[in-house]
């Protein structure tokens, strides 16, 4: 191997790694959009040009990680809202959200809820609600991750016809 060899191989070694970080970085901002948004984190990972599959992956894993954040963070704070609140007389269930909750529950929350809003505030409903968390976050992870796959094989159809 003469030097030059050297040289093209250690070149293309260091481009490899410097595109395999690239991409880390790009699957983290993925993963980091899907945490608070889905919405947001879909299309950028298709901005990246990375493929639907990592895309899939990575915004599950980061809206996820958001469900299971607002869970825990609902749960604090619901205590410490606990500790010094004042008790107030009960009022009448009346309204849209009541309606809605009367008629589809906790699936409807966690489900249609993420599918719409997002998990992040479905729990933070849900908290309010005094639903059952473990319940809540049960069908908000079933909701995040029907939520990534149907936006990243439309994302990924919809590419096709350009």
């Amino acid at each position: 191997m003469n030097v030059t060899t050297a040289t093209v191989l250690i070149f293309t070694e260091s481009i490899e790694n410097l595109l395999f970080r690239t991409m880390i970085w790009e699957i983290l901002t993925v993963a980091g959009l899907a945490t608070f948004e889905v919405y947001a984190a879909i299309p950028a990972g298709f901005a990246f040009g990375l493929p639907a599959w990592t895309i899939f992956l990575s915004s599950m894993s980061g809206g996820l990680a958001g469900v299971f954040i607002a869970t825990f963070l609902g749960d604090k704070i619901k205590k410490i809202i606990a500790k010094y609140r004042k008790p107030k007389p009960e009022k009448p269930k009346t309204g849209l959200i009541y309606t809605l909750w009367e008629k589809y529950g906790i699936i409807g929350l966690g489900f249609f809820g993420t599918m719409t809003v997002g998990a992040p505030v479905s729990i933070g409903v849900g908290v309010g609600f005094n639903v059952p968390l473990q319940k809540l976050l049960v069908w908000c992870c079933i909701g995040v991750i029907t939520r990534c796959a149907l936006f990243t094989t439309i994302g990924y159809y919809g590419l096709k016809l350009f």
